[in-house]
C-alpha cells in the first residue's frame, strides 16, 4: 500500500480509537456519554474534509470536552469563558441538547477569541495524534521485545559457561 493510504487508515483509526484530550486534573471521567460520542462523529466529519484537502483540526465537540475540564479545574479568565460559552453553545446546538440557558449563550467570538479557539483545536488535533504515534511507537517496541524473548526461549545458547 501507498504511504497515502496508510496516512488515510491511519486517521480512520484514529478518528475512532485516539484519546480524548481532556485538561489534566481528574475530571476527564465526568464527560457525558453523548459528548464523547459527538466528539467522535465530529472527528469523522473532519476526517472527510481532510481527504478532500482541508488542514485537520480538532472538533468543536472536543475544545468543548477540553475546556468542560478545563473549567472544572481552574477559573477561566472572560476570554476563555466567552470561548467555552460558545463552542458549548454550538456543541450543544448541534447534537440538539437542551440546557444551555439564553442569558449564557454567546453566539459570536471577536477576532482574538476566535483565533485562540482554532489555535485549541490545532492543538487538540496535534496531541490526540502525538498520543496515538506513541502508543503505535510503544506497541511496536513491546511486540519487539517479546519476540526477543520467545527468539531467547526457542534458541537455546550454543555455549553456556
Amino acid at each position: 500500500m501507498s504511504k497515502n493510504v496508510n496516512s488515510m487508515i491511519d486517521d480512520l483509526v484514529g478518528t475512532l480509537f485516539d484519546p480524548i484530550i481532556v485538561y489534566p486534573g481528574g475530571w476527564g471521567d465526568s464527560l457525558p456519554e453523548w459528548l464523547k460520542n459527538a466528539i467522535t462523529l465530529e472527528r469523522l466529519t473532519e476526517n472527510m474534509k481532510a481527504t478532500k484537502g482541508e488542514q485537520p483540526i480538532g472538533t468543536d465537540a472536543e475544545a468543548c470536552a477540553y475546556l468542560n475540564t478545563a473549567s472544572l479545574t481552574v477559573p477561566m479568565d472572560t476570554d476563555w469563558s466567552q470561548i467555552y460559552l460558545y463552542v458549548a453553545g454550538k456543541t450543544y446546538t448541534r447534537w440538539q441538547k437542551s440546557g444551555m440557558p439564553d442569558d449564557i449563550r454567546v453566539d459570536s467570538l471577536n477576532g482574538e477569541q476566535m483565533a485562540d479557539l482554532n489555535r485549541l483545536k490545532e492543538w487538540l488535533h496535534g496531541r490526540r495524534t502525538t498520543a496515538r504515534q506513541e502508543m503505535e511507537r510503544s506497541e511496536r517496541r513491546r511486540q519487539k521485545e517479546e519476540e526477543v524473548a520467545n527468539r531467547k526461549v526457542e534458541q537455546p545458547a550454543l555455549f553456556e559457561f
